[in-house]
């Protein structure tokens, strides 16, 4: 696995082969960043100031806007990969743009101006030490949010909490879309839902998985224009079924285990 490396000064300086960060840190798995994005052209200088440039591509998922969305993008990031959504909904744009990323590490970041493309670093060095997963967290040690309601936040605590008593987790978040993760997550966990409730999904399906998850102390700010599609009483519904469905596929495994009689090697065979 690709490292950080302590110094650049002991990195060679040819183009391509190590990708800066600071004075004193460098890498070299690139890194491509998924903007899922639909009629956010307001927002889009606010998301690409705070990105850094030392990142291998960025990935903008447009969701058949009608605004001039693309344009900006194109404009704020020259090398820009756009991809037209095909489908509805925030699961699917993710899907389609990480299948179209090319970076060994993938970072989600919403296009409303809420994430802090500063805070990528955190990530990026959290996987290169180790980690599979890097999941943000506005309730780690550090970390905040100043868009959650009392009953968002009340929400998100039950529905976290049944995660962690029911797959063994142990989140201070969940319903939060800033994460980073190795390309090889994708061949692990598969992602067959097209909603909001895609982040639940994949933290779930990372723990059944046995990846090693490190949460990431992240700052969620409030959506700078637009309103968000984010309906509280709706998605939460949908992530409640996701868990209860991702619970119930468990208990069939293990039934199926149980059942299932210990195999071994055939006798007489040559092995």
């Amino acid at each position: 696995m690709s490292s950080v490396l302590p110094s650049r000064s002991q990195a060679p300086e040819t183009a391509g082969e190590y990708r800066p960060i600071s004075s004193h840190l460098a890498i070299t798995p690139p890194v491509s960043v998924v903007i899922p994005a639909m009629n956010e052209a307001e927002n889009l200088p606010y998301v690409f100031k705070t990105l850094p440039a030392w990142i291998h591509e960025v990935v903008l998922v447009d969701g058949n806007s009608t605004d001039d969305t693309v344009e900006v993008a194109r404009d704020l990031w020259p090398g820009v990969k756009v991809v037209r959504q095909q489908g509805r909904g925030k699961g699917d744009a993710l899907t389609t743009g990480f299948e179209a990323a090319t970076g060994d590490i993938i970072v989600m970041v919403d296009a409303d101006g809420s994430a802090d493309g500063n805070e990528i670093v955190s990530y990026v060095s959290a996987l290169v030490s180790g980690a599979d997963f890097a999941k943000g967290s506005r309730f780690a040690n550090g970390g905040g949010t100043d868009d959650m309601t009392f009953i968002r936040k009340l929400g998100n605590w039950a529905l976290c909490t049944a995660v962690n008593r029911k797959f063994g987790a142990r989140y201070t978040d969940l319903c939060y879309g800033y994460n980073a993760f190795w390309r090889h997550c994708l061949d692990k966990i598969e992602l067959d839902c097209t909603g909001f409730e895609v982040e639940t999904l994949m933290n779930i399906r990372v723990v059944k998985a046995g990846l090693k998850v490190q949460e990431i102390p992240s700052h969620e700010y409030l959506r700078i224009h637009g309103t968000s599609n984010l309906r509280a009483v709706r998605d939460g519904l949908r992530v409640l079924k996701v868990i209860l469905k991702e619970r119930s596929n468990r208990r069939e495994l293990r039934r199926q285990d149980r059942r299932s009689p210990m195999l071994g090697p055939v006798r007489g065979e040559v092995r």
